[in-house]
């Protein structure tokens, strides 16, 4: 559970501003709010001392020296946006996606700790959080249980003492998201006991159940998995309420779902209102265009939901199920000072946003940006290898098909290898993951992602691993060596020019620059993609997932192609 972070002599400063001795630093009157237990629109007047709400009620303060006094007649506020399922890591950082998400009113926020498991020993990955901690706005995460992937040194990063570091600290509220759940299933007696845990802290564990049966769905119930985001369709929605978990609707850029599930609950007229959250669940940056959860809150409201119920759906519901309602998700004495100021009810992105008792929005415009953090900790991609002709043999039986973003199945090759070029038109693609490093490849072919491309390299990867893929081998080289000069980041090439790229220097991984310029980069590289043949709407999270073994049905891996329903490498990695 989070912790209250106010010392005695702060609480002593908030009694004060009541007793009528020290004055608020901030006074919204006349205000028209959402009180989210009431589930009605309350009016009065809100009392702020730094960060805290400290009153809320008819009063003015009968001290108000040095106190800004905003009057909000006609105006609506509600609580500031909780983001319950975020993946900080897709292209931004939670800084840069923090200060970007803030402008449409999301203040708060539960994130994957993937990035840091994977990089950082646990002690300068707990630095980087304890930084976000100053900032005016909130970060908490989650504990994973598993790499997500089939690298040969799982059991050195995800041990028991590191996950239990991770679940000691109190601003980790999850345990999970359990994408290897299927090895407690198959009797992994570790993975439960971190469940339970986590459990025994108070935090929740997060299930990742794509397609779940009944039965699946029970079993991990009685693991201790407590909700769910997982839900394609109306039926899987009722299914997890009928096993008693908690349902987050999801709409991200590979699964924008949510329009067509509360459709269906209303349709069905389930009252199920009080018990469902919302996520864009780690969406790439150009699917923010148009917002976060300020976004998710319009499309219930345009679909017939209540307005009082969409916010609630993206604030109270999410602060109460994740035991932290004393802190985020309601408009009340003690919490705090996290508010978006509205046109109207019917219009969730806010005219102004408080974060923490700091304004970064007024009147529709930025005011403030959230302070930069060091990243220092994570080294800096530096390919000290060359790519030879022996990279690229690709005299291998097996390939990798792409169903749709993420999905993929094995194909029977039978295309002639002495070539050092493909035919442009055709499907199929060399591709190669090759260690960050330089001491193993995997080589295969990759059919369905492209029709045009000539070269292709990517440090940003499920592991960090550089991805090639091309029609062309001197292109695919050149790529590679244009990712090398860029310290990390995704790089097209053709007929031996650069002809887009996204420069990504922390860690190979990771954009260091504002939001705004990200999507700007990622449209541009999106457009050149599509123009080439790419056919499916995200790219960024196709690289993604080629290595993820937590979906069917065959992946590329640091250990080989891999089976991911028999649990089996196909064709191992070579030595370099």
């Amino acid at each position: 559970m989070p912790e209250s972070t106010w010392k005695i002599h702060e609480i002593r400063q908030q009694v004060a501003v009541i007793d009528g001795k020290q004055a608020p630093s901030i006074v919204l009157k006349n205000t028209r709010y959402l009180h989210s237990v009431l589930k009605k629109w309350v009016n009065g007047n809100i009392w702020i001392l730094n960060d805290r709400i400290v009153y809320v009620g008819n009063e003015i303060p009968t001290k108000l020296t040095n106190t800004e006094v905003v009057d909000l007649q006609g105006k609506v506020v509600v609580p500031g946006y909780i983001e319950p399922h975020v993946h900080p890591f897709q292209l931004y950082h939670p800084q840069s996606f923090a200060d970007f998400a803030s402008q449409s009113g999301t203040t708060t926020f539960i994130a994957d700790n993937i990035s840091y498991v994977l990089s950082l020993p646990n002690q300068k990955a707990f630095s980087i959080l304890d930084q976000l901690k100053k900032s005016p706005f909130s970060f908490y995460w989650w504990a994973r249980f598993d790499s997500q992937t089939e690298i040969e040194n799982e059991d050195e990063l995800f041990t028991n003492k590191s996950v239990l570091e991770w679940l000691e600290r109190n601003d980790v509220i999850v345990g999970g998201e359990l994408t290897g759940w299927p090895r407690i299933a198959r009797g992994d007696d570790m993975m439960l006991y971190w469940i339970q845990a986590s459990k025994i802290k108070g935090k929740k564990v997060e299930g990742h159940f794509p397609g779940a049966s009944e039965k699946t769905l029970a079993r991990m119930k009685l693991f201790g998995a407590d909700g769910d985001h997982e839900a394609m369709t109306i039926e899987e929605v009722e299914n997890r309420i009928l096993h008693g978990y908690a349902v987050t609707l999801r709409h991200s850029s590979i699964r924008p779902d949510l329009p067509i599930l509360l459709e269906g609950i209303l349709e069905k007229k389930l009252n199920i209102f009080d018990h469902l959250m919302m996520t864009t669940d780690g969406s790439t940056p150009s699917f923010h265009q148009d917002g976060v959860m300020d976004k998710c809150i319009q499309i219930a409201i345009d679909a017939g939901v209540s307005p009082i119920d969409a916010y609630n759906m993206a604030t109270y519901n999410i602060a109460r199920y994740y035991n932290m309602n004393h802190l985020h998700g309601l408009i009340a004495t003690g919490r705090f000072a996290s508010l978006n100021i509205l046109k109207d009810e019917f219009s969730p992105n806010p005219e102004a946003v408080l974060s923490k008792g700091v304004w970064l929005k007024r009147d529709n415009q930025k005011v403030n940006s959230l302070p930069k953090i060091d990243w220092g900790h994570f080294k800096p991609l530096n390919l000290s290898f060359k790519l030879s002709d022996d990279d690229f043999q690709f005299s291998m039986p097996i390939g990798i098909e792409m169903i749709n973003d993420v999905i993929t199945k094995p194909y029977s090759i039978n295309l002639q290898f002495n070539k050092r070029e493909l035919p442009v038109g055709l499907d199929q693609s060399y591709l190669l993951l090759i260690d960050r490093n330089g001491k193993w490849r995997v080589n295969t072919m990759i059919k369905g992602f492209d029709t045009h491309v000539k070269g292709f390299a990517s440090s940003y990867s499920n592991t960090g691993e550089i991805i090639v893929i091309g029609k062309n081998i001197e292109d695919m080289m050149l790529a590679f060596e244009e990712l090398k000069k860029l310290k990390g980041g995704i790089v097209l090439t053709e007929n031996g020019e650069v002809v887009t790229s996204i420069p990504l220097p922390i860690n190979g991984t990771l954009f260091d620059g504002d939001v705004e310029e990200l999507i700007e980069y990622e449209l541009t590289l999106k457009s050149e993609m599509k123009e080439r043949g790419y056919k499916h709407s995200d790219l960024i999270y196709t690289l993604l997932f080629l290595q993820s073994t937590h979906l069917p049905y065959i992946r590329i891996t640091p250990r080989g192609i891999y089976d991911v329903m028999q649990k089996k490498v196909m064709l191992p990695a070579v030595m370099r």
